[in-house]
């Protein structure tokens, strides 16, 4: 293939991006032209393909990573970089990017070649990374239309176009439908118990709106349906009826006048069951858990049901007791957030801000990296300056893995973007790849190509001479992060398909990042590192303890409303008929007479605002949340069983998963990969014990 560069740095094609010389105006040449030139490599490999590795997935192989170097270094920027300039060549080349991926997922020759390979004599031959491979991109292909013709082909395509439309359409009427709610304070009664922190917001959204003498405290106040104006007033407004007036306004969106979303879910799930029929399932719940780890419904709802029996009897007791702490038997929806919280302050005396000194980054970093060490065998080593950065903050690490390279060799490494910036960086936190591990065969030369990992966190930056000081939660995102960098850089697969997180399945690509969690709660890890920024004195032992007590408040509660999303979900996509007796709101309102303690008013219209099923990519997947939640606790749960307090036996169970679980990557289907870790399939006995939720179950 052509790989001239033309002076444009994001045709190199190859190694770490040289991100200072990277700027918005070649995006749209260099995209273009790689465009055209990847276009005519398919066409060529399509009339030539053979049915071998060398002839089909090496080839494939090459072609795809040309467009994801490029465009990958493109969308990272658009996260972490973002400027209208770059927007704007982002969205003039995207379409014909998506076009591009389209046209190679329904490509019949590819297809007919990847069946060739699992049909020939070479099919045992193949590693079994190879061969999961092989086998990912014929279900691909299946599940994007490629074997259907003619008519049902025509409508397979006329249904993904409407379910596109119809997806943006809805996510449209709710952004729509929660813009247009407000609520305007004028007094100091009706602010009574909103922290400084809501007041400054409100007051910064009335003067947006045309109320140029605003201000925190003098108002006038602009409450929204946004979660950063929503949330903490439903948790601290001490005036019951607006609180039930914001409630009101927040269950209703997008279920009435030209903003009704009823129409289009309706229409969502209709689609979608003739789009499951179509390519051969019964139901799209069927369809979706395809491509899941999970074996079929059953397997989910017998997970779900298992849950819902511990939380819903914990989740009654929960309320009884936030009942008797409020003084009120008849506990309204809009009530729970604010009493939780007073209960909250009531029961443990402390806030996030208390904490923060004991958490400077560069010590959490350290604590952070020595667990990695004594768990995993592997040494983290700052590199800064020997890599480009696309902002003066962003550091580089190294790391080594000195029982396989006592010479100190480089195995992988990592980006970290730590602090917040608004003004270009979007929110949030991530962990993305900006080189898969490879081996490279180059002029008869076979290299392994080493993987490095973006980390990008948003927490407070430096003031002064002030370090980075991190909430509790900035901590455990940190840890999160982390879990997903290292099993994209520990792994131990050649293979770009299956190397690192690629082809594993969704509902279990959280188990690391949610395992590195439990980390932040174990006693030496979180005492070696919570060390005050200006005296050097350890995190008082009483915080220690008051974080792990409130660690569960109100977890059965918490817990009960995953399972109400994940069993409407499930049934929406399984059980519902469209145009049958039941409609999709009587559905939801039988599921929630076994999933909610308090049931929804006759007026609550969730579903219309329910982004993760109809405008995201959790139909019917709600419940992988769940479902990789019950893998890390299990996978935390050994190394509780071996001695948290030895260091041999940590080491020992650490290395055993480091070999499986973050070396393995979408090698092998994650149950086998687990069960060479544990030695046994799953169980949800850690989960609720970690919930604080066993003793319910007795």
């Amino acid at each position: 293939m052509n790989q001239v560069t033309n002076d444009n740095p994001l045709l190199i094609g190859k190694g770490i991006p040289p991100f200072q010389e990277i700027k918005p105006e070649h995006v749209v040449p260099a995209i273009t032209s790689l465009l055209e030139e990847l276009t005519k490599a398919v066409k060529e490999l399509e009339t030539k393909v053979t049915p071998t590795w060398s002839g089909l997935v090496e080839p494939l192989t090459a072609i795809e990573e040309r467009l994801s170097w490029s465009w990958g270094i493109v969308s990272h920027l658009m996260g972490v970089k973002n400027s209208p300039e770059l927007r704007e060549a982002y969205e003039t080349v995207q379409p014909q990017v998506v076009q591009f991926y389209n046209q190679l997922g329904q490509s019949k020759p590819f297809y007919e070649a990847f069946k060739g390979i699992r049909e020939s004599q070479d099919w045992s031959t193949l590693e079994p990374a190879q061969q999961r491979i092989v086998e990912s991109a014929i279900q691909d292909a299946e599940l994007s239309g490629v074997g259907l013709e003619g008519d049902s082909r025509d409508r397979f395509n006329q249904i993904q176009l409407e379910l596109a439309e119809l997806s943006t359409k809805f996510s449209n009427n709710v952004l729509d439908a929660t813009k247009a709610f407000k609520l305007k304070l004028t007094t100091k009664e009706e602010i009574a118990g909103l922290p400084p922190s809501l007041l400054n917001l409100a007051a910064q959204t009335a003067r947006s709106e045309g109320y140029s003498e605003a201000t925190a405290e003098t108002g006038p106040w602009v409450i929204t349906l946004d979660y950063p104006s929503y949330v903490p007033f439903m948790k601290y407004s001490d005036r019951e009826e607006l609180r039930s007036k914001l409630y009101h306004g927040f269950i209703s969106r997008a279920s009435s006048g030209e903003l009704n979303n009823y129409p289009n879910l309706e229409r969502i799930l209709a689609l979608r069951q003739e789009k499951a029929k179509l390519l051969g399932f019964n139901t799209y719940a069927e369809l979706s858990l395809a491509r899941k780890m999970a074996k079929d419904v059953a397997a989910v709802e017998n997970l779900l049901e298992e849950l819902r029996q511990v939380s819903y009897r914990a989740a009654q007791k929960e309320l009884e007791d936030l009942k008797a702490f409020a003084g009120k038997e008849d506990l309204q929806p809009w009530d729970i957030s604010y009493w939780a919280e007073k209960q909250r302050e009531a029961l443990f005396a402390f806030t996030d801000e208390e904490l923060r000194p004991y958490f400077p980054l560069e010590q959490v970093l350290t604590g952070l990296f020595d667990l990695v060490k004594r768990l995993f065998g592997v040494v983290i080593t700052p590199a800064d300056g020997t890599a480009p950065v696309w902002h003066p903050d962003v550091r580089y690490f190294q790391i080594t893995q000195p029982e396989s390279n006592p010479d100190g060799e480089v195995i992988a490494s990592f980006y970290l973007d730590a602090y917040s910036r608004p003004a270009e960086k979007r929110g949030g936190a991530w962990m993305a790849d900006c080189l898969n591990r490879a081996k490279i065969n180059e002029n008869g030369q076979t290299t392994i190509r080493l993987p490095v990992a973006y980390l990008i966190c948003n927490q407070t930056p430096p003031v002064g001479d002030q370090p980075s000081l991190m909430t509790f939660g900035e901590v455990t995102t940190l840890f999160h992060e982390f879990g997903h960098g290292l099993q994209h850089m520990l792994t131990q697969i050649d293979y770009p398909g299956a190397a690192g997180i690629n082809n594993i399945e969704w509902d279990a690509v959280e188990l690391p990042s949610q395992f590195m969690e439990n980390w932040c709660y174990h006693r030496p890890t979180l005492m070696g590192m919570a060390k005050h920024y200006q005296t050097g004195e350890s995190l008082p032992e009483e915080y220690y303890q008051k974080l792990l007590a409130a660690k569960n408040h109100l977890s059965g509660m918490a817990m009960l409303r995953q399972l109400h999303f994940s069993l409407v979900d499930l049934e929406l996509h399984h059980r519902y008929q469209p145009g049958g007796p039941e409609t999709p709101q009587q559905l939801r309102d039988r599921v929630a007479a076994t999933t909610t303690v308090i049931p929804p008013l006759p007026e609550d219209a969730f579903l219309c605002s329910f982004g993760h099923i109809f405008s995201g990519g959790y139909a019917a997947g709600y419940y992988s949340y769940k479902w990789a939640e019950v893998l890390s606790a299990d996978a935390f749960a050994a190394f509780e069983e071996a001695g948290l307090d030895s260091p041999e036996t940590l080491q020992t169970m650490g290395l055993r998963f480091r070999d499986t679980v973050l070396a393995l990557g979408g090698s092998l289907p994650p149950m086998e990969v687990f069960s060479r870790f544990r030695g046994r399939e799953p169980k949800t006995e850690a989960l609720l014990r970690h919930s604080g939720l066993l003793t319910d179950a007795a």
